[in-house]
This record gives structure tokens, C-alpha cells and sequence, in this order.
């Protein structure tokens, strides 16, 4: 039986895993480029395990889409209240100020208003939002895929994260390429076919369906994009690792 370059390399994962203990992983999983922001210290062992096996087994699945009868009615908002007068003035004209810039390691830099955004090829999808707290819900997102944004500014060929930061204070995630170009991440403008509700994070939102609800973050206003995430925050990923989360949260 023949076996592919990828299953050779899962196979040697789990076997060094096995055999010489999680730490044994973890150079494996350097010497293919897979060791996540958050690799170092008591847990990054099984941080770079998760991660490594996963991005081998699973870079190009789908997460699961459901039918329109199975959304979840009401859904949980998990609500955050709007940030401020500016916020609310914003709000009040229908965020036409609204602005997503994109910036980084890529040739066009520009931003994008709400209404450009909407204007763009659009994908609609039913998927389940799941929280690590335990509640969950399934809904309907519509936006604009990342990849498509990301191909209008030319990202460079050396770019391998993609940061994105909210207007909520200290609120900021990033994802790997292979996430960030995922045909299933959107930046989400729309909910279960209306506008997306700012309960739920409008006017934008990262929609990332093969991670937890912590990796979804809410009005994003800035787009990052990156070769290097150890010189952003604490050098850990992501906002979510500095508070003892891990930056790779795939389900």
C-alpha cells in the first residue's frame, strides 16, 4: 500500500508522540514548519501536536453546513453592548463611516467600506457557532470570503497569518493562511437573512466556522496581514493565548 507525503508525516507525529513523549512532537513538527505562536512553554507541546496534526489531516475540510430549518431560534447573542457615542453615531447612519482596513504584507493596501463589502461576491452559509464555554447555536452568515478581500490587495507570497482587530478594547486574533483562505471564512455582514445584528457583531464580523466562537471576532475594523506574529501583543498568536486560551482553537 502506497502511502502520501502527508499521511507519512501524521503517521510520524503520532508515532513520536507516542514513543518519546509530546516534546519529541514538537520537533517534528519544527522541521515541517508547524509549530503555532503559542508552542513554547509548559503546554506547547500539546499546543504544536494539536495544531501540526490537524493542519496535516484536516487543511482543506469543511465544516459542517446545515439545513435552514435546523438554525437556532433565538439564537444565543452572547450580546456586547456598542462601545461609545462614536459607536452609536456610527450606528445611527447605518455605518456608511464603517471602514475594514487592510494593511501589511500586501501590494494595494486599501480599506473597504460596509457597502463595498456587501457589493462583492458573496457566500452564504448555515454553520454552528460553538463557545469553549459550552453554549452553542447554529445560524445563517452571509459575507464576502476573506480570500476574495485578500486577493483584491495582493497579499504577498511570503505572508503566512492574518491578523484581525475589533473596536473593543484588547481584542484582536489572527489565523493561519490556511484558515484565512478557507472558502468558509467570511467577514460576515449579514444574519439569517438580514442585516448581521450588532448583538452579533455587526456591521462586520470574522467568521471562521472551523474554530471556536472566540476566533470570531466582533466588529473587526483592521485586517493585518503578516509573516511573523511574534512581534504583535505578548508574541503568542493573539489576545486569546495571553488569556490563557489556545491560539489554535480548531473543532
Amino acid at each position: 500500500m502506497k502511502y502520501s507525503r502527508r499521511q507519512l508525516i501524521t503517521a510520524g507525529l503520532v508515532t513520536t508522540a507516542g514513543a518519546s513523549g509530546l516534546a519529541g512532537a514538537a520537533v517534528l513538527a519544527r522541521r515541517y514548519g508547524l509549530i503555532p505562536p503559542d508552542g513554547g512553554g509548559f503546554y506547547g507541546p500539546g499546543e504544536t501536536l494539536t495544531y501540526a496534526a490537524q493542519r496535516l489531516l484536516t487543511r482543506h475540510s469543511m465544516a459542517r453546513e446545515f439545513d435552514r430549518t435546523q438554525i437556532s431560534n433565538p439564537p444565543f447573542a452572547n450580546v456586547v453592548e456598542p462601545y461609545g457615542d462614536e459607536f452609536k453615531r456610527s450606528q445611527q447612519g447605518h455605518f456608511a463611516d464603517w471602514r475594514l482596513s487592510v494593511e501589511g504584507m500586501v501590494a494595494r493596501p486599501r480599506s473597504f467600506s460596509v457597502a463595498e463589502l456587501k457589493s462583492s461576491p458573496t457566500r452564504t452559509q448555515i454553520t454552528h457557532l460553538a463557545c469553549e464555554e459550552g453554549w452553542s447555536y447554529i445560524a445563517e452568515w452571509i459575507g464576502v470570503p476573506l480570500s476574495h478581500v485578500l486577493n483584491l490587495v495582493e497579499t504577498l507570497p511570503q505572508a503566512r497569518y492574518v491578523i484581525y482587530r475589533s473596536i473593543e478594547p484588547d481584542t484582536w486574533e489572527s489565523i493561519d493562511m490556511a484558515d484565512a483562505l478557507h472558502p468558509q471564512t467570511l467577514i460576515a455582514h449579514g444574519m439569517n437573512g438580514g442585516e448581521l445584528p450588532v448583538a452579533f457583531g455587526g456591521p462586520l464580523r470574522l467568521r471562521v466556522p472551523r474554530q471556536l466562537g472566540y476566533k470570531n471576532v466582533k466588529f473587526v475594523n483592521r485586517i493585518i496581514v503578516t509573516d511573523d506574529l511574534k512581534k504583535f501583543g505578548k508574541g503568542l498568536g493573539s489576545a486569546s493565548p495571553e488569556a490563557g486560551y489556545a491560539w489554535y482553537a480548531g473543532i
